[in-house]
């Protein structure tokens, strides 16, 4: 459903407000006017608008410097300046400042509705864009879950079984085994997948923040609370909501989360204005949560609230057979990001993989598969690129420069090559690392 655009007409002019509000009222907008930019900025402080019709001159405050206000708190904001005193001047200084247009007095009806009409197009289609950008990254993710082994087709089995229906998904398995992909899966081949699908990590996030992740916040709310802020069920409406390691929250975020599930509406943090959203739920944990219930470290009444339909991820090492197919994947993801040709994998180093355990998952293969191209020879993948199967193997010990550089090595890939991060972890100064990685000759991936 199209949304209703909004408009705050801003003018100290009670014929020109008047004008403008039953010409945009006719034209099917929800319109609200201020007299002055003081009371349109505390407008814009409770309520949110689309579009801002704002005069220049006003008492108290101008609206060339209400527009730079607005800007400097939402940037894509769309301001349309009114003037009976149109100048050269004014009308680039507007334009410099980021309003949309600049209309002088008196108005054309025509031509002010077609002026609405093209800010309107222009915000449709920047939430048809936002909707289409997180619908493509879902599927680009779903080519991600790898694997042809039983256990596997045991996972898209139940994907496909719940996925045309609404109900609260429980996703649970060991860290690394890609349960984030599997609720992508899941809303990708529902109903809701031209909606948002959102997620939240919860175990990343204090109480405090978390609550105010999921259900946003009013402008002052708490300190640094600088404008109002949608929450994460807002921007799931119609869509999917996804909580990683749900078994972390606190047990006051139990009972929000509870009320929420149950009635689909909140207030954001500070507010006092009840909002609805329709969301799917899918949560994913790599605890026994009904143990935790036992244990009284999680609500009853929430688990099964949750806990409709469950669908376990398995380790990889119960599913060693689908190694090659994935070495494969990742071999070629990032071959394509270093801009290189794809090389094989020699079949002794394939062989010794499928010997591990993998405790860290997919994860951890993946980023041996990494590391392997980035201080590999090029032409192929062996088991002499494979450090953590060579350690395993008890082979010669390397000296303090290799073991120096594989240590950095790793600390970079864990970091993504965040050399602020990575010389925090090493306990380096940049400087020191950056020499480090001209003297290992070490090459970022991207």
């Amino acid at each position: 459903m199209v949304k209703q655009i909004s408009i705050l007409i801003v003018d100290d002019e009670e014929s020109v407000r008047d004008s403008l509000f039953n010409w945009f009222i006719e034209d099917g907008y929800r319109v609200e006017c201020a007299e002055d930019a003081k009371q349109a900025l505390t407008r814009l402080e409770s309520s949110e608008f689309d579009i801002v019709l704002a005069d220049i001159k006003m008492p108290g405050m101008d609206g060339l410097e209400m527009l730079r206000r607005i800007k400097s708190l939402r940037k894509d904001s769309i301001v349309i300046v009114m003037t009976a005193f149109a100048t050269v001047d004014t009308a680039v200084q507007a334009l410099k400042d980021g309003a949309f247009d600049y209309v002088t007095k008196p108005f054309d009806p025509d031509d002010l509705s077609h002026l609405i009409r093209n800010a309107s197009k222009q915000i449709h289609l920047e939430d048809e864009n936002e909707t289409l950008k997180v619908h493509l990254s879902s599927l680009e993710n779903v080519e991600n879950l790898i694997g042809n082994s039983e256990a596997m087709r045991r996972v898209y089995g139940e994907i496909e079984r719940v996925a045309h229906s609404a109900a609260p998904v429980i996703i649970t398995g060991e860290s690394g085994t890609g349960k984030e992909l599997v609720a992508k899966a899941i809303h990708a081949n529902s109903p809701r997948k031209f909606f948002p699908m959102v997620s939240v990590h919860c175990g990343a996030l204090t109480e405090s923040l978390l609550e105010s992740e999921l259900f946003g916040h009013e402008k002052g709310a708490f300190t640094g609370a600088m404008y109002n802020r949608k929450g994460r069920f807002e921007m799931a409406d119609n869509g999917t909501i996804f909580l990683d390691e749900i078994a972390t929250i606190s047990t006051k975020m139990q009972v929000e989360l509870l009320r929420v599930l149950e009635t689909k509406s909140f207030m954001r943090v500070g507010g006092n204005r009840e909002i609805s959203s329709d969301f799917r739920v899918i949560c994913a944990t790599n605890k026994d949560l009904k143990s935790m219930v036992e244990a009284g470290s999680f609500r009853e009444d929430l688990y099964y609230r949750l806990n409709v339909v469950t669908i376990e991820v398995p380790p990889l090492r119960e599913r060693l057979e689908d190694v090659p197919v994935l070495v494969d994947f990742f071999i070629r993801k990032y071959c394509s990001a270093m801009n290189r040709t794809v090389i094989p994998i020699d079949d002794a180093a394939l062989i010794k993989l499928q010997d591990l355990t993998f405790p860290g998952n997919i994860r951890e293969l993946e980023n041996m598969i990494e590391r392997a191209l980035v201080v590999g020879n090029g032409k192929r993948i062996t088991v002499k690129d494979l450090p953590f199967i060579k350690d395993s193997q008890g082979s010669s010990v390397e000296s303090l420069d290799e073991l120096e550089k594989g240590h950095i090595l790793n600390i970079l890939i864990k970091y993504s090559w965040n050399i602020s991060a990575a010389a925090k972890a090493l306990k380096v100064d940049r400087v020191t690392l950056y020499n480090k990685i001209r003297k290992y000759d070490l090459k970022s991936p991207r």
